[in-house]
Protein backbone atom coordinates (compact mmCIF):
# COMPACT_ATOMS: atom_id res chain seq x y z
CA UNK A 1 0.00 0.00 0.00
CA UNK A 2 1.54 3.28 -1.08
CA UNK A 3 1.30 6.29 1.19
CA UNK A 4 1.99 9.97 0.92
CA UNK A 5 4.68 11.00 3.39
CA UNK A 6 5.09 14.23 5.28
CA UNK A 7 8.14 14.91 7.42
CA UNK A 8 7.02 15.86 10.90
CA UNK A 9 9.39 18.72 11.73
CA UNK A 10 8.49 18.67 15.40
CA UNK A 11 10.28 15.39 16.08
CA UNK A 12 11.71 14.39 12.70
CA UNK A 13 9.16 11.60 12.44
CA UNK A 14 7.77 10.20 9.20
CA UNK A 15 3.98 10.28 9.21
CA UNK A 16 1.76 8.72 6.56
CA UNK A 17 -1.56 10.61 6.34
CA UNK A 18 -4.33 8.43 4.94
CA UNK A 19 -8.06 8.77 4.51
CA UNK A 20 -10.56 5.99 4.23
CA UNK A 21 -13.23 5.52 1.59
CA UNK A 22 -15.97 2.95 2.00
CA UNK A 23 -14.82 1.07 -1.11
CA UNK A 24 -11.08 1.62 -0.92
CA UNK A 25 -8.38 3.55 0.83
CA UNK A 26 -7.36 6.78 -0.86
CA UNK A 27 -4.19 8.71 -0.27
CA UNK A 28 -4.41 12.31 0.81
CA UNK A 29 -1.41 14.53 1.41
CA UNK A 30 -1.99 17.06 4.17
CA UNK A 31 0.16 19.76 2.64
CA UNK A 32 -0.39 23.49 2.70
CA UNK A 33 -1.58 23.44 -0.90
CA UNK A 34 -4.27 20.84 -0.29
CA UNK A 35 -7.41 20.77 1.78
CA UNK A 36 -6.47 19.49 5.25
CA UNK A 37 -9.86 17.99 5.93
CA UNK A 38 -11.30 14.78 4.57
CA UNK A 39 -14.87 14.90 3.39
CA UNK A 40 -17.34 12.96 5.49
CA UNK A 41 -17.47 10.05 3.04
CA UNK A 42 -13.69 9.64 3.17
CA UNK A 43 -13.51 9.09 6.91
CA UNK A 44 -12.93 5.62 8.27
CA UNK A 45 -16.27 4.26 9.43
CA UNK A 46 -14.57 1.90 11.88
CA UNK A 47 -10.99 1.42 12.93
CA UNK A 48 -11.46 -2.32 12.63
CA UNK A 49 -12.33 -1.96 8.94
CA UNK A 50 -9.09 -0.12 8.33
CA UNK A 51 -7.00 -2.64 10.26
CA UNK A 52 -8.57 -5.64 8.54
CA UNK A 53 -8.14 -4.14 5.08
CA UNK A 54 -4.57 -2.89 5.54
CA UNK A 55 -2.95 -5.07 8.22
CA UNK A 56 -0.57 -2.20 9.10
CA UNK A 57 2.87 -3.12 10.41
CA UNK A 58 3.49 0.32 11.96
CA UNK A 59 1.43 2.17 14.60
CA UNK A 60 -1.69 4.02 13.42
CA UNK A 61 -3.00 7.26 14.93
CA UNK A 62 -6.78 7.48 14.62
CA UNK A 63 -7.97 11.09 14.73
CA UNK A 64 -11.59 11.97 15.44
CA UNK A 65 -12.30 15.47 14.08
CA UNK A 66 -15.79 15.50 15.57
CA UNK A 67 -14.37 14.86 19.06
CA UNK A 68 -11.92 17.75 18.70
CA UNK A 69 -14.75 20.04 17.66
CA UNK A 70 -17.01 18.86 20.48
CA UNK A 71 -14.41 19.62 23.15
CA UNK A 72 -13.51 22.98 21.59
CA UNK A 73 -17.12 24.08 21.36
CA UNK A 74 -17.69 23.05 24.97
CA UNK A 75 -14.84 25.31 26.10
CA UNK A 76 -15.93 28.17 23.85
CA UNK A 77 -19.48 28.01 25.19
CA UNK A 78 -18.72 27.43 28.86
CA UNK A 79 -15.43 29.17 29.67
CA UNK A 80 -17.19 32.51 29.81
CA UNK A 81 -18.78 34.89 32.26
CA UNK A 82 -21.22 37.74 31.91
CA UNK A 83 -18.90 40.09 33.80
CA UNK A 84 -15.43 39.28 32.45
CA UNK A 85 -14.00 38.99 28.95
CA UNK A 86 -12.55 35.51 28.53
CA UNK A 87 -10.18 33.86 26.08
CA UNK A 88 -9.12 30.28 25.35
CA UNK A 89 -5.47 29.85 24.34
CA UNK A 90 -4.83 26.37 22.97
CA UNK A 91 -1.54 24.95 24.24
CA UNK A 92 0.13 24.02 20.95
CA UNK A 93 2.74 21.79 22.57
CA UNK A 94 0.08 19.24 23.53
CA UNK A 95 -0.57 18.37 19.89
CA UNK A 96 0.77 20.40 16.98
CA UNK A 97 -0.58 18.21 14.19
CA UNK A 98 -1.89 20.40 11.39
CA UNK A 99 -5.25 18.68 11.08
CA UNK A 100 -5.81 18.96 14.84
CA UNK A 101 -4.96 22.66 14.78
CA UNK A 102 -7.25 23.26 11.82
CA UNK A 103 -10.18 21.51 13.49
CA UNK A 104 -9.68 23.57 16.64
CA UNK A 105 -9.54 26.76 14.61
CA UNK A 106 -12.70 25.83 12.71
CA UNK A 107 -14.43 25.33 16.08
CA UNK A 108 -13.69 28.82 17.37
CA UNK A 109 -10.22 28.46 18.90
CA UNK A 110 -8.20 31.24 17.27
CA UNK A 111 -5.77 32.06 20.08
CA UNK A 112 -2.69 29.95 20.73
CA UNK A 113 -0.24 29.51 23.59
CA UNK A 114 3.09 29.02 21.83
CA UNK A 115 6.37 28.06 23.47
CA UNK A 116 8.92 28.05 20.64
CA UNK A 117 9.73 29.61 17.29
CA UNK A 118 8.72 26.37 15.62
CA UNK A 119 5.22 26.64 17.08
CA UNK A 120 5.06 30.34 16.19
CA UNK A 121 6.00 29.68 12.57
CA UNK A 122 3.54 26.79 12.34
CA UNK A 123 0.57 28.84 13.57
CA UNK A 124 1.55 31.75 11.35
CA UNK A 125 1.82 29.45 8.34
CA UNK A 126 -1.60 27.92 8.98
CA UNK A 127 -3.65 30.94 10.03
CA UNK A 128 -1.57 34.12 9.53
CA UNK A 129 -3.37 37.18 10.91
CA UNK A 130 -6.54 35.23 11.62
CA UNK A 131 -4.89 33.81 14.74
CA UNK A 132 -3.33 35.51 17.74
CA UNK A 133 -0.32 34.07 19.53
CA UNK A 134 0.88 34.39 23.12
CA UNK A 135 4.49 33.49 23.99
CA UNK A 136 3.83 31.94 27.41
CA UNK A 137 7.13 30.12 27.94
CA UNK A 138 8.62 31.81 31.05
CA UNK A 139 12.24 31.44 29.86
CA UNK A 140 13.01 32.32 26.24
CA UNK A 141 16.11 32.92 24.18
CA UNK A 142 16.86 36.44 23.02
CA UNK A 143 16.61 35.30 19.43
CA UNK A 144 13.15 33.85 20.02
CA UNK A 145 11.92 37.02 21.71
CA UNK A 146 13.29 39.19 18.92
CA UNK A 147 11.71 37.15 16.16
CA UNK A 148 8.40 36.80 17.99
CA UNK A 149 8.13 40.55 18.53
CA UNK A 150 9.52 41.98 15.30
CA UNK A 151 8.75 39.23 12.77
CA UNK A 152 5.48 37.83 14.07
CA UNK A 153 4.11 40.83 15.98
CA UNK A 154 3.59 38.94 19.23
CA UNK A 155 3.03 41.29 22.14
CA UNK A 156 2.23 38.91 25.02
CA UNK A 157 5.12 37.32 26.93
CA UNK A 158 5.29 35.51 30.25
CA UNK A 159 8.17 35.75 32.73
CA UNK A 160 9.06 34.64 36.22
CA UNK A 161 12.19 36.62 37.08
CA UNK A 162 13.79 40.07 36.91
CA UNK A 163 16.37 38.71 34.47
CA UNK A 164 13.67 37.59 32.04
CA UNK A 165 11.92 40.93 32.33
CA UNK A 166 15.13 42.79 31.53
CA UNK A 167 15.83 40.43 28.64
CA UNK A 168 12.42 41.11 27.08
CA UNK A 169 12.81 44.87 27.50
CA UNK A 170 16.32 44.92 26.04
CA UNK A 171 15.46 42.78 23.02
CA UNK A 172 12.29 44.73 22.21
CA UNK A 173 14.10 48.07 22.77
CA UNK A 174 11.88 49.02 25.72
CA UNK A 175 8.72 48.64 23.67
CA UNK A 176 5.67 50.38 25.08
CA UNK A 177 3.11 47.92 23.73
CA UNK A 178 4.16 44.84 25.73
CA UNK A 179 1.63 42.74 27.61
CA UNK A 180 3.67 41.00 30.31
CA UNK A 181 2.45 38.11 32.44
CA UNK A 182 4.18 37.17 35.70
CA UNK A 183 4.04 33.44 36.34
CA UNK A 184 3.50 32.38 39.94
CA UNK A 185 4.70 29.07 41.37
CA UNK A 186 1.56 27.31 42.61
CA UNK A 187 1.38 24.04 44.58
CA UNK A 188 0.38 21.11 42.36
CA UNK A 189 -0.86 18.84 45.13
CA UNK A 190 -3.82 17.36 43.24
CA UNK A 191 -2.28 16.96 39.79
CA UNK A 192 -0.87 13.80 38.26
CA UNK A 193 2.15 15.63 36.83
CA UNK A 194 3.71 18.29 39.06
CA UNK A 195 4.79 21.35 37.08
CA UNK A 196 5.58 23.63 40.02
CA UNK A 197 9.34 23.09 40.22
CA UNK A 198 10.74 24.41 36.97
CA UNK A 199 8.89 27.70 36.44
CA UNK A 200 7.26 30.41 38.49
CA UNK A 201 8.21 32.86 41.19
CA UNK A 202 7.06 32.11 44.70
CA UNK A 203 4.11 34.31 45.69
CA UNK A 204 5.99 35.40 48.80
CA UNK A 205 8.70 36.97 46.63
CA UNK A 206 6.58 38.20 43.74
CA UNK A 207 5.64 41.69 44.96
CA UNK A 208 8.64 43.58 43.62
CA UNK A 209 8.58 41.77 40.27
CA UNK A 210 4.87 42.45 39.81
CA UNK A 211 5.35 46.14 40.60
CA UNK A 212 8.27 46.54 38.20
CA UNK A 213 6.40 44.67 35.47
CA UNK A 214 3.35 46.87 35.99
CA UNK A 215 5.52 49.95 35.50
CA UNK A 216 6.71 48.92 32.04
CA UNK A 217 3.80 46.87 30.68
CA UNK A 218 0.85 48.06 28.66
CA UNK A 219 -1.09 45.22 30.27
CA UNK A 220 -0.10 43.33 33.40
CA UNK A 221 -1.06 39.70 33.72
CA UNK A 222 -0.70 37.02 36.36
CA UNK A 223 -0.48 33.42 35.18
CA UNK A 224 0.02 30.07 36.88
CA UNK A 225 -0.27 26.32 36.25
CA UNK A 226 -1.95 23.99 38.74
CA UNK A 227 -0.22 20.95 37.17
CA UNK A 228 -1.10 18.57 34.36
CA UNK A 229 -4.23 16.42 34.75
CA UNK A 230 -5.56 18.30 37.78
CA UNK A 231 -8.03 16.08 39.59
CA UNK A 232 -9.53 18.62 41.98
CA UNK A 233 -11.11 21.82 40.62
CA UNK A 234 -10.66 23.48 44.00
CA UNK A 235 -6.97 23.86 43.11
CA UNK A 236 -7.95 26.57 40.64
CA UNK A 237 -9.83 28.44 43.37
CA UNK A 238 -6.77 28.22 45.62
CA UNK A 239 -4.53 29.52 42.84
CA UNK A 240 -6.87 32.42 42.07
CA UNK A 241 -6.87 33.34 45.76
CA UNK A 242 -3.07 33.27 45.76
CA UNK A 243 -3.00 35.61 42.78
CA UNK A 244 -5.43 37.89 44.58
CA UNK A 245 -3.12 38.14 47.58
CA UNK A 246 -0.12 38.93 45.36
CA UNK A 247 -1.99 41.75 43.58
CA UNK A 248 -3.33 43.08 46.87
CA UNK A 249 0.14 43.19 48.39
CA UNK A 250 1.67 44.79 45.29
CA UNK A 251 -1.16 47.38 45.13
CA UNK A 252 -1.34 47.35 41.35
CA UNK A 253 -4.08 47.00 38.77
CA UNK A 254 -4.42 43.58 37.14
CA UNK A 255 -5.44 43.44 33.47
CA UNK A 256 -5.27 39.69 32.81
CA UNK A 257 -5.59 36.59 34.96
CA UNK A 258 -4.44 33.48 33.09
CA UNK A 259 -5.47 30.31 34.95
CA UNK A 260 -3.25 28.20 32.68
CA UNK A 261 -3.83 24.58 31.74
CA UNK A 262 -4.19 21.43 33.78
CA UNK A 263 -7.77 20.70 32.74
CA UNK A 264 -8.09 16.91 32.80
CA UNK A 265 -9.20 14.12 30.53
CA UNK A 266 -10.68 10.79 31.58
CA UNK A 267 -8.65 7.59 32.03
CA UNK A 268 -9.46 4.16 33.53
CA UNK A 269 -8.04 5.04 36.95
CA UNK A 270 -8.74 8.78 36.76
CA UNK A 271 -12.32 10.00 36.49
CA UNK A 272 -12.44 13.74 37.15
CA UNK A 273 -15.50 15.75 38.03
CA UNK A 274 -17.30 17.26 35.06
CA UNK A 275 -15.47 20.06 33.27
CA UNK A 276 -18.21 22.47 34.31
CA UNK A 277 -17.07 22.06 37.93
CA UNK A 278 -13.66 23.46 37.01
CA UNK A 279 -15.17 26.49 35.30
CA UNK A 280 -17.49 27.12 38.24
CA UNK A 281 -14.61 27.11 40.74
CA UNK A 282 -12.58 29.49 38.58
CA UNK A 283 -15.26 32.08 37.96
CA UNK A 284 -16.70 32.00 41.48
CA UNK A 285 -13.21 32.60 42.89
CA UNK A 286 -12.59 35.42 40.41
CA UNK A 287 -15.92 37.03 41.26
CA UNK A 288 -15.00 36.99 44.95
CA UNK A 289 -11.46 38.24 44.31
CA UNK A 290 -12.75 41.54 42.90
CA UNK A 291 -10.01 42.05 40.33
CA UNK A 292 -12.17 44.59 38.54
CA UNK A 293 -14.62 44.39 35.66
CA UNK A 294 -11.91 45.11 33.07
CA UNK A 295 -9.77 42.12 34.06
CA UNK A 296 -9.61 39.54 31.27
CA UNK A 297 -9.71 35.83 32.16
CA UNK A 298 -7.67 33.38 30.09
CA UNK A 299 -7.07 29.64 30.14
CA UNK A 300 -4.56 27.43 28.28
CA UNK A 301 -6.14 23.99 27.77
CA UNK A 302 -4.27 21.30 25.92
CA UNK A 303 -5.03 17.79 27.16
CA UNK A 304 -8.72 18.57 27.76
CA UNK A 305 -9.23 19.65 24.15
CA UNK A 306 -7.44 16.87 22.29
CA UNK A 307 -6.74 13.82 24.49
CA UNK A 308 -9.85 11.81 23.76
CA UNK A 309 -9.89 12.76 20.08
CA UNK A 310 -6.97 10.47 19.15
CA UNK A 311 -6.26 6.81 19.76
CA UNK A 312 -3.28 4.71 18.72
CA UNK A 313 -3.47 1.22 17.21
CA UNK A 314 -0.45 -1.01 17.84
CA UNK A 315 0.32 -4.61 16.91
CA UNK A 316 1.33 -7.39 19.28
CA UNK A 317 4.66 -8.82 18.13
CA UNK A 318 5.13 -11.33 20.94
CA UNK A 319 3.73 -12.40 24.28
CA UNK A 320 5.60 -13.61 27.34
CA UNK A 321 3.11 -14.51 30.06
CA UNK A 322 1.33 -11.22 30.86
CA UNK A 323 3.79 -8.95 29.04
CA UNK A 324 2.96 -7.97 25.47
CA UNK A 325 5.68 -6.81 23.09
CA UNK A 326 4.08 -4.15 20.88
CA UNK A 327 5.33 -2.02 17.97
CA UNK A 328 5.26 1.31 19.82
CA UNK A 329 6.45 2.35 23.24
CA UNK A 330 7.85 4.96 25.56
CA UNK A 331 10.24 6.33 22.94
CA UNK A 332 7.30 6.59 20.57
CA UNK A 333 3.74 7.59 21.38
CA UNK A 334 3.47 5.96 24.80
CA UNK A 335 5.90 7.98 26.92
CA UNK A 336 3.23 8.78 29.51
CA UNK A 337 2.42 5.08 29.86
CA UNK A 338 6.00 4.48 30.96
CA UNK A 339 6.55 7.66 32.93
CA UNK A 340 4.52 8.90 34.77
CA UNK A 341 2.67 5.61 34.37
CA UNK A 342 -0.67 6.60 32.84
CA UNK A 343 -3.11 3.72 32.37
CA UNK A 344 -5.01 4.05 29.10
CA UNK A 345 -8.25 2.42 27.97
CA UNK A 346 -7.61 -0.45 25.55
CA UNK A 347 -9.54 -2.77 23.27
CA UNK A 348 -8.30 -5.69 21.20
CA UNK A 349 -8.74 -6.21 17.47
CA UNK A 350 -8.30 -9.69 15.97
CA UNK A 351 -8.30 -9.84 12.19
CA UNK A 352 -9.17 -13.53 11.71
CA UNK A 353 -11.92 -15.12 13.76
CA UNK A 354 -12.55 -12.11 16.02
CA UNK A 355 -15.09 -14.12 18.02
CA UNK A 356 -12.26 -16.25 19.36
CA UNK A 357 -11.11 -13.34 21.53
CA UNK A 358 -12.21 -14.24 25.04
CA UNK A 359 -14.62 -11.91 26.78
CA UNK A 360 -12.83 -12.35 30.10
CA UNK A 361 -10.23 -9.64 30.59
CA UNK A 362 -6.94 -9.77 32.43
CA UNK A 363 -4.17 -7.32 33.28
CA UNK A 364 -1.19 -6.93 30.93
CA UNK A 365 1.95 -4.83 30.76
CA UNK A 366 3.66 -3.67 27.58
CA UNK A 367 7.19 -3.66 26.24
CA UNK A 368 7.96 -1.30 23.38
CA UNK A 369 9.85 -2.21 20.18
CA UNK A 370 13.26 -0.75 21.05
CA UNK A 371 16.12 -2.71 22.57
CA UNK A 372 16.11 -0.53 25.69
CA UNK A 373 14.77 -2.29 28.78
CA UNK A 374 13.36 1.01 30.02
CA UNK A 375 10.94 0.87 27.09
CA UNK A 376 8.29 -0.68 29.31
CA UNK A 377 4.79 0.20 30.48
CA UNK A 378 3.57 -1.71 33.51
CA UNK A 379 -0.10 -0.77 33.15
CA UNK A 380 -2.18 -2.70 34.05
CA UNK A 381 -3.94 -2.64 30.68
CA UNK A 382 -7.12 -4.68 30.53
CA UNK A 383 -7.29 -7.01 27.51
CA UNK A 384 -8.69 -10.45 26.57
CA UNK A 385 -6.86 -13.25 28.34
CA UNK A 386 -5.98 -15.02 25.08
CA UNK A 387 -4.58 -12.03 23.19
CA UNK A 388 -1.64 -13.13 21.06
CA UNK A 389 0.93 -12.24 18.44
CA UNK A 390 -0.68 -10.67 15.39
CA UNK A 391 -3.56 -9.12 17.31
CA UNK A 392 -3.94 -5.35 17.38
CA UNK A 393 -4.69 -3.10 20.33
CA UNK A 394 -6.42 0.27 20.19
CA UNK A 395 -5.11 2.50 22.98
CA UNK A 396 -7.39 5.44 23.70
CA UNK A 397 -6.96 8.98 25.05
CA UNK A 398 -3.65 9.62 23.26
CA UNK A 399 -4.42 12.94 21.59
CA UNK A 400 -2.31 14.92 24.04
CA UNK A 401 1.49 14.76 23.97
CA UNK A 402 1.73 11.35 22.27
CA UNK A 403 2.58 12.78 18.85
CA UNK A 404 4.46 15.73 20.33
CA UNK A 405 7.10 13.78 22.21
CA UNK A 406 7.68 10.70 20.05
CA UNK A 407 11.18 10.05 18.76
CA UNK A 408 12.87 7.86 16.16
CA UNK A 409 15.07 6.07 18.68
CA UNK A 410 16.24 2.69 17.35
CA UNK A 411 14.56 3.50 14.03
CA UNK A 412 10.97 3.09 15.22
CA UNK A 413 9.55 6.54 14.41
CA UNK A 414 7.32 5.73 11.44
CA UNK A 415 3.55 5.96 11.95
CA UNK A 416 0.32 6.27 9.95
CA UNK A 417 -2.49 8.68 10.66
CA UNK A 418 -6.11 8.31 9.58
CA UNK A 419 -9.34 10.12 10.38
CA UNK A 420 -12.29 8.17 11.81
CA UNK A 421 -15.85 8.97 12.77
CA UNK A 422 -16.17 6.51 15.66
CA UNK A 423 -16.65 7.87 19.14
CA UNK A 424 -13.69 7.72 21.54
CA UNK A 425 -13.44 4.87 24.01
CA UNK A 426 -14.37 7.30 26.79
CA UNK A 427 -15.32 10.97 26.92
CA UNK A 428 -15.54 13.94 29.25
CA UNK A 429 -18.05 15.64 26.98
CA UNK A 430 -20.63 13.24 25.54
CA UNK A 431 -22.63 13.09 28.77
CA UNK A 432 -22.33 16.86 29.16
CA UNK A 433 -23.66 17.80 25.72
CA UNK A 434 -27.16 18.26 27.12
CA UNK A 435 -25.93 20.23 30.13
CA UNK A 436 -23.57 22.89 28.84
CA UNK A 437 -24.88 25.75 30.93
CA UNK A 438 -22.27 26.25 33.61
CA UNK A 439 -19.75 29.04 33.86
CA UNK A 440 -21.59 31.12 31.30
CA UNK A 441 -24.38 31.67 33.80
CA UNK A 442 -24.59 34.77 35.93
CA UNK A 443 -22.81 34.32 39.22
Amino acid sequence: MAQEQEYDRAKNSKVHYLNFNKKNFKEKNFSKKNDQHAQENSLAKTIRDFIVANKPNIPVYCVRPHAIKRAAKFFVKNFSHTKFDSSILYSVKSNSDRSVLQNLFDSGISKFDVASLFEIKLIDELFAKKAKMFFMHPVKSREAIKSAYFDFHIRDFSLDSFDELEKILEVTKDAKDLNLHVRLAIPNSHSVIDLSGKFGILPSGATALVRKTRAVAKKLGICFHVGSQCMDPVEYRNAVNTAKEVIKKARVRLDVLDVGGGFPSIYPTMTPLGMSSYFDEIFEAIQQAEFGNNCEIWCEPGRALVAEAVSLVVRVEARKQNMLYINDGTYGGLFDAGFPGFIYPTQAIRIKNPKTLESEKTAFGFYGPTCDSMDSMKGPFSLPENIAEGDYIEIGQLGAYSRSIRTEFNGFGEVMQIEVDEEPIDSMYISQDHNCESSSKKI
